[in-house]
């Protein structure tokens, strides 16, 4: 294949140049290609061995003429603003040459993880961007290139779909000998085991907590005391426990710093390995999941063992599925999504467990093709054939649950723990160990929910009935699953047949539509009509754009009628998928000639799913028997319209529980032997009859252990509180005017918290080009086409970096050093008014319920300001607004001064930069 060629009057060949790298040479020109660099700060072409700066309009017009070496085209085409932008993307190569290995996705952080120097000025960058590509490229003609086997299949895969780097990487890729194995033949495959024998009952002594711990920390580290002190008092919990229903419940607030993580791994890991047991740790964050994964490598230096004592588990949604991944190779995909997937591909055969979300696969990858695809290669709904499938022995998912049933230690969140517990999954753990465990009650208030929308009702036609229409992709419905199976059961194969007919009076494609016409289809969108009419008629703050809300109260009769037969149709689809269970059941129960290993599993597959979607219909049921009748203490009931910037996106009646730690205390808490929860900021401002309330442990019948270790920070010494008194509350200008003026003190390291995402847009649209003309990059959730993980990855990575944000940042990120020294907030963040918060205001105390919810807020985000010793920096708050009796979130020794935006620039420069800062500031001034 021809190389793309350079077009314009600069255009011309470079000499031939020799690169030596471990002990070979390869002798290759310099890439015949033009590079573009685009950032707030400007545009740089490379072309012809010269650099210049160049217009948006030009830039757009070389771009459609000639290929460019890019990096991040949906960034490029922001910055552009043209939005189709292609060429060669660096990512795109950098993904092919070394899948399943970690980069910084900046031009910086490329060239690092290249061997090429990085750029020291912007105007170098787009030179860089040549020098990256061609490091890149001359790896696939080196011969230790450990990532050569399938690179040649691959790319002719690629070069057909038209792949942009494909003729590049072709001329370097030699055919090999033999053809090379097909992705599922590489993988590993998972052998069947037995069941693993109940963990002996065994204690472990306080001082054998402490003294494991020390082998962790090594002889020459410096002894913390805290940490110490947890160690011992969290061996306690691996004690039997005194009776059912009382488990061995111990929380702890440990302070940042404390060095919480390995105080409760010691005493985890010597459980685990006398009693043959398995300890959970669950996190609310994939953070903390990373971090605790890292950990492993002191417990288990040894890769191998590491990888069999330790393993991470998440939602079967969160792993590539590789029956949707075959089949997106294999034409079910097309254009740019058809690209993404033998990527993936690449990826999944050097991926450590196939983790999609979170693990080893590069964040940055599914956001290039905007995410066209990316969520089609998991199993998000819930349509897996099990043993059924033909790549079953390879299944990533199931590698997972088996490794984790033998494992030592298993990594898990919050909602999978709770989601176990609550299907009575045979691999509940019996000891728990939470941490982040200050989350606990959103996680449970989120598991324990119901809600009855127009998504979630086509999800279950769509999971019952399966493609319809023009749909494409596998999808294949229940009967699709189960034809094998119920084609030798009559009574089965006629439940079948009644569920799915009975499905098809749920919500289908256009439901949306059709409402908004005033013209729905069938009992569920009848109703869904009504609650749509209710909330418009009865919502306040419309103009907002945002979601609407209303409670379940007083509904007119159109909506109690139309209630009823939605109710009836719900009833109706739940008896076949009763019946259907009970006849999987007895089908197990025969144990029939033609149920061999591989038809169990599915049928056992199929129950598992069943089970859940029963549930949820139960729950739904239970709902609309609620509108028009007695009102239930124990549930929050309203109606809402989702929607995202005005415009509409779903529909519906959702339930929650008012106190969510109910059901967490009977189904996760009560069955377990031993239980930690632990967390910095785990007693909030209320002490330890708060966190009792907020992790459940008021609902368990038993004594409960409580441990405090403050942090070992100077807080005093380390950290100043701020509160600017004159930035007017709706005055955007003047907000962003102080977010600029506050970065550029800083000189970057700032994380900006906002509690609306409009007005973080707007700050940004303000102050971007005016930062990064200063060598300030400013990164932003909501704005950059980038996740949230791979924005803390590139602020963390660059010092001078700042970051903009909502919720997600305001816990679980973890930036150590001078990449944070400034944290800013725009507002007091007060809860929202919504329905659910209006309940549990009135049933906990009012406003006092309020000011804990913000003490809560405020504590976790002043907590990512000191996060190692010798950090240092400053809690900026821009609102005059927040009351005295609010203080008490921040430590007791932290200085809080309430001061003009001019003396906290003079501050900022003070604390980061000491004398020579404030001369600096006012000469500013």
């Amino acid at each position: 294949m021809d190389l793309p060629k350079v077009t314009g009057s600069r255009a011309q060949l470079l000499p031939f140049r020799s690169c030596i790298a471990n002990g070979f040479t390869v002798v290759a020109a310099p890439l015949p290609l033009p590079a573009l660099h685009a950032t707030h700060a400007g545009i740089w072409l490379a072309a012809g061995g010269e650099v210049r700066e160049a217009s948006r309009g030009e830039a757009i017009g070389r771009l459609a003429e000639t290929p460019h070496i890019i990096l991040n085209a949906p960034l490029v085409g922001q910055r552009l603003g043209y939005a189709d932008v292609s060429g060669l993307d660096l990512l795109e190569l950098f993904a092919f040459v070394h899948p399943a290995r970690f980069a910084v996705p900046t031009v910086s952080g490329l060239a690092r993880a290249c061997g090429v120097d990085p750029p020291t000025v912007e105007s170098n960058a787009a030179c860089t961007l040549v020098r990256i590509a061609e490091s890149l490229l001359n790896r696939i003609a080196d011969p230790e290139w450990a990532e050569r086997e399938g690179a040649w299949s691959a790319n002719a895969s690629l070069a057909r779909l038209g792949w942009t780097w494909a003729a590049l990487v072709g001329q370097r890729l030699a055919r090999p000998e033999r053809g090379e194995r097909m992705l599922c033949s590489r993988l590993p495959q998972w052998e069947e085991q037995g069941d693993r024998p109940q963990p002996r009952t065994i204690s472990i002594p306080a001082a054998d907590a402490e003294a494991k711990l020390r082998d962790l920390t090594g002889t020459g580290s410096e002894p913390r005391e805290g940490q110490r002190a947890m160690a011992g008092e969290a061996a306690a919990i691996f004690s039997r426990r005194r009776a059912a229903g009382e488990p061995n419940l111990l929380l702890a607030e440990a302070g940042t710093g404390i060095g919480k993580t390995l105080a409760y791994l010691a005493p985890a890991s010597l459980w685990a390995e006398r009693a043959q047991g398995t300890v959970w740790v669950s996190t609310f964050t994939k953070a903390l999941q990373r971090q605790l994964d890292a950990e492993g490598r002191r417990l288990f230096p040894d890769t191998a063992t590491r990888n069999r004592k330790i393993v991470i588990r998440k939602g079967r949604e969160n792993y590539l599925c590789l029956l949707n991944l075959e089949d997106a190779m294999q034409g079910a995909f097309a254009g740019r999504s058809a690209i993404l997937a033998h990527l993936v591909g690449r990826w999944a055969a050097y991926s450590k467990d196939g983790d999609m979300v979170g693990g080893d696969l590069p964040g940055w990858l599914p956001s290039l093709f905007r995410r066209a695809g990316a969520a089609a290669l998991t199993d998000r709904r819930g349509e897996c054939v099990y043993a059924g499938c033909p790549h079953y022995r390879k299944c990533f998912i199931e590698r997972a649950e088996r490794a984790g049933r033998e494992a030592d230690l298993v990594i898990a969140n919050h909602a999978l723990v709770m989601v176990n517990a609550a299907r009575g999954r045979p691999d509940s753990p019996s000891r728990i160990v939470f941490d982040e465990g200050h989350h606990l009650f959103d996680a449970a208030d989120s598991t324990f929910s119901a809600a009855l929308t127009g998504q979630e009702a086509i999800e279950l036609r769509r999971w019952i009935v399966g493609p319809e229409g023009k749909s494409r992709g596998r999808r294949r419905g229940l009967a699709a699953r189960l034809l094998d199976v119920c084609s030798y059961d009559e009574a089965g194969s006629q439940a079948l047949e009644a569920a799915v007919e009975a499905a098809r009076a749920l919500p289908s494609d256009g439901w949306l539509a059709r409402l908004a016409d005033g013209d729905p289809f069938g009992p569920v969108e009848a109703l869904l009509a009504e609650v749509r009419g209710m909330v418009y008629a009865r919502a306040k703050a419309q103009e907002a754009g945002y979601g609407l809300e209303t409670e379940l109260a007083e509904p007119d009769g159109n909506l109690v009628t139309t209630a009823a037969s939605a109710l009836e149709s719900l009833e109706g689809l739940a008896k076949p998928l009763a019946a259907l269970s009970r006849r999987l059941e007895a089908v197990l129960e025969d144990a029939p000639d033609w149920l061999d290993g591989q038809a169990r599993a599915r049928v056992e597959g199929a129950i598992s799913g069943l089970a859940w979607r029963r549930e949820t219909l139960a729950a739904w049921i239970a709902l609309l028997g609620r509108v028009g009748g007695t009102t239930d203490p124990d549930f929050v009931d309203w109606l809402a319209i989702e929607r995202i910037e005005g415009r509409e996106y779903d529909v519906g009646l959702h339930r929650h529980w008012l106190d969510p730690t109910r059901p967490l205390a009977r189904t996760v808490l009560a069955p377990a032997q031993g239980v930690l929860v632990t967390s910095a900021t785990l007693r909030g401002s209320d002490g330890w009859d708060g966190a009792e309330a907020r992790t459940g442990a008021l609902h368990l019948p038993g004594p409960i252990g409580h441990f405090e270790a403050p942090s070992p920070f100077d807080y005093g010494q380390q950290a100043e509180v701020l509160i600017v008194t004159d930035i007017g509350r709706n005055d955007v200008g003047a907000l962003a005017g102080a977010y600029a003026r506050l970065i550029e003190a800083a000189e970057g390291g700032t994380l900006g918290l906002f509690t609306a995402i409009q007005r973080l847009r707007g700050v940004h649209a303000r102050i971007a080009d005016r930062l990064a003309r200063a060598g300030l990059p400013l990164l932003a959730q909501h704005v950059d086409p980038i996740d949230t993980g791979t924005l803390v990855d590139i602020f963390r990575d660059d010092p001078h970096a700042s970051l903009l944000g909502t919720d997600a940042l305001r816990d679980g990120v973890d930036v150590p050093g001078d990449s944070l020294r400034l944290v800013v907030m725009e507002r007091v963040p007060w809860p929202r008014p919504t329905v659910l918060h209006a309940a549990r205001r009135l049933a906990n105390g009012g406003s006092s319920y309020d000011d804990r919810v913000v003490r809560a807020r405020l504590a976790q985000a002043f907590g990512r300001l000191i996060r190692r010793q010798g950090d240092r920096g400053l809690f900026v708050l821009l609102s005059s607004a927040l009351p005295s009796r609010l203080l008490s979130a921040f430590p007791p020794e932290v200085m809080v001064s309430r001061v003009p935006l001019d003396v906290a620039l003079a501050r900022v420069r003070a604390k980061l930069f000491g004398a020579a800062g404030v001369e600096a500031a006012e000469n500013v001034s």
